[in-house]
C-alpha cells in the first residue's frame, strides 16, 4: 500500500519532554492498558503503535507478552531507557509515518495535552484514526483540565485557570517559564472525537478499578471499590483526575 503524502501540519511548540522514566510505573501502566483493551485475552499477535513512547517501558511491555505483538513506537524526543523488542522512529509534529489502516491498536497515553492547541490536537486524533484498521481500537488518556493538582508542574488549580493566566501563575511560583500543556475536559474531547469520526467509550471507572487491583490489591480502598456499583461511580467520572477512552472508527 502506498504511503499517503504528508498533510500540512499545524504550528506546534518546540517539543519539551514530560516523559515519565520510572520503568516500574510504565510496566504497571502497560498492564492497565492491556487489561482495559482486552489484550490479555487475545491469542493472536496484533500490530500495535504507541504514540509518545517516553521511556519505552509501555512499548516493551506490550511487545514481550506471551502473545508477541508487533509493536512500533514514535516520539518527538528519544528518552528511551527500554529499547528492545519493538521498533522506534523519531517524528516531528503530529504526522505518523505509517500507511493508513496499519494498526490493530493505537496507544496515546498522556500525549494529546502536549502536542499544542486545538488544531494540533485534532490533527493528532485524525492521525490516530487514519492509521487504525477499520476494526482497530485505540487507547486515549490525558489529565483532566479540572483536576485540583496539575500533574506536570504540581501546582494547585494550574490547568483550571483561564489560558492567559496559566503561565503568569506558573512563573509566580517559579516552576517554569511557560505552561506548555493544553489539558482537556470531557465535553471538549468528546466533541473533538465525534468531529474526527471516532466513537468513544469512557473507561475512567474501569481504569480506576484496574489501577487499584494492580497496584493495591489488598488495600481498603480497593475492597471498597469492589463493592461500589458502577452507576454511582459514573456520576463522578467526568471529574476523575485522568480521563481515559477506548476508541473505534465510526
Amino acid at each position: 500500500m502506498p504511503v499517503p503524502e504528508p498533510r500540512a501540519q499545524p504550528q506546534l511548540r518546540d517539543p519539551v519532554s514530560h516523559a515519565v522514566l520510572d520503568l516500574d510505573s510504565r510496566r504497571l501502566k502497560g498492564a492497565k492498558i492491556e487489561r482495559l483493551l482486552g489484550l490479555d485475552r487475545t491469542t493472536l499477535p496484533l500490530r500495535v503503535l504507541e504514540v509518545g513512547s517516553g521511556s519505552g517501558g509501555i512499548a516493551q511491555y506490550l511487545a514481550t507478552r506471551p502473545v508477541r505483538h508487533d509493536v512500533h513506537a514514535v516520539d518527538t524526543i528519544d528518552n528511551r531507557i527500554e529499547r528492545d523488542g519493538y521498533s522506534f522512529r523519531l517524528v516531528e509534529g503530529t504526522t505518523l509515518p505509517f500507511p493508513s489502516a496499519t494498526f490493530d491498536v493505537v496507544v496515546s497515553n498522556h500525549v494529546i495535552e502536549h502536542v499544542g492547541a486545538e488544531r494540533a490536537q485534532r490533527s493528532h486524533l485524525e492521525e490516530v484514526r487514519r492509521v487504525m484498521k477499520p476494526t482497530g481500537m485505540a487507547y486515549l488518556a490525558f489529565p483532566n483540565r479540572w483536576r485540583m493538582i496539575e500533574p506536570h508542574y504540581r501546582l494547585l488549580a494550574l490547568s483550571i485557570w483561564p489560558r492567559p493566566w496559566r503561565t503568569p501563575y506558573l512563573r509566580m511560583f517559579r516552576r517554569g517559564d511557560e505552561y506548555d500543556c493544553e489539558p482537556l475536559d470531557v465535553w471538549t474531547i468528546e466533541r473533538m472525537l465525534a468531529d474526527v469520526g471516532l466513537r468513544a467509550v469512557r473507561m475512567g471507572v474501569e481504569a480506576l478499578r484496574t489501577t487499584l487491583d494492580l497496584e493495591h490489591p489488598r488495600s481498603a480502598p480497593t475492597r471498597m471499590m469492589r463493592h461500589l456499583p458502577d452507576v454511582i461511580l459514573r456520576q463522578v467520572e467526568p471529574m476523575l483526575p485522568t480521563l481515559i477512552y477506548r476508541l473505534a472508527k465510526e
